[in-house]
């Protein structure tokens, strides 16, 4: 009886430690790609495929389908935002059941000055 309750809270615990990896990694692999896409030399599509190299070689390719990098002018200044829509990982990495929206953002650099 013991056991049985202490093996689901390992096993609790461990499937906690999996989402919140997923998480970590796919937030760091849009940031990672906003800051690509941002620099003045880069295109947009430079930070998406990026992005996408990053969870592909951290989690797996099941995790960087749907990615986006999108411009926009916040108080005059641009930023560049990749956002990655990716499955919550329900039981170890599998599990469709629900959706993250994970996104970040780097300021553009001026291509002039």
């Amino acid at each position: 009886m013991v056991s049985g309750l202490l093996s689901l809270v390992f096993v609790s615990v461990l499937q906690l430690c999996i989402a919140v990896h997923v998480r970590n990694t796919v937030t760091d692999s849009a940031v990672a790609g906003a800051r690509q896409a941002a620099l003045a030399d880069q295109e947009p599509a430079d930070g998406a495929r990026l992005a996408r190299a990053l969870i592909t070689a951290g989690i797996g390719d099941g995790y960087a389908q749907d990615i986006e990098v999108t411009e926009s002018a916040v108080s005059g200044t641009n930023i560049v935002t990749v956002t990655v829509t990716t499955p919550i990982p329900v039981l170890g990495l599998l599990g469709p059941q629900g959706v993250w929206e994970l996104s970040g953002r780097a300021i553009a650099e001026d291509i002039e000055g």
